[in-house]
């Protein structure tokens, strides 16, 4: 009797794992891109897209934190938790730059449970 019911809770126990979990826990790290004009005219202002890609989108398995770097500073960051996720597993952030000399733009994302699959560059050359 004793062999049979903890045969039938391993049975259970996988069951549960293989199928009762969604299909997020068994998803990777975040990644970005990044989406700049190659040159731009001094003083003008430029917009750079950050695209994120990750599989899952769950309150317990979702992309935490994204950030962008333009020459080394933080200029934006976007923070998320369990109750207030990204909007989709693949989603885009745009934002406005104004060009004074040539930028490096860095991003990177990252999975709460995976971390990043690294940072995502683009630069700008001032015409």
């Amino acid at each position: 009797m004793r062999v049979k019911r903890f045969d039938l809770l391993a049975v259970l126990c996988l069951m549960i794992l293989l199928f009762g979990l969604p299909a997020a826990v068994w998803a990777g790290q975040s990644s970005v891109s990044v989406e700049a004009p190659a040159t731009a005219q001094k003083g003008t202002e430029i917009t750079v897209k950050i695209s994120v890609a990750h599989s899952g989108n769950s309150r317990f398995h979702h992309t935490e934190w994204v950030f962008v770097k333009v020459n080394g500073q933080e200029v934006q960051r976007w923070e998320y938790t369990g109750s207030n996720r990204p909007e989709s597993e693949r989603f885009t952030k745009e934002l406005k730059i104004v060009v004074s000399e040539p930028l490096e733009i860095v991003a990177e994302a990252s999975c709460n449970l995976h971390g990043s699959a690294g940072p995502a560059k683009a630069g700008v050359a001032v015409q």
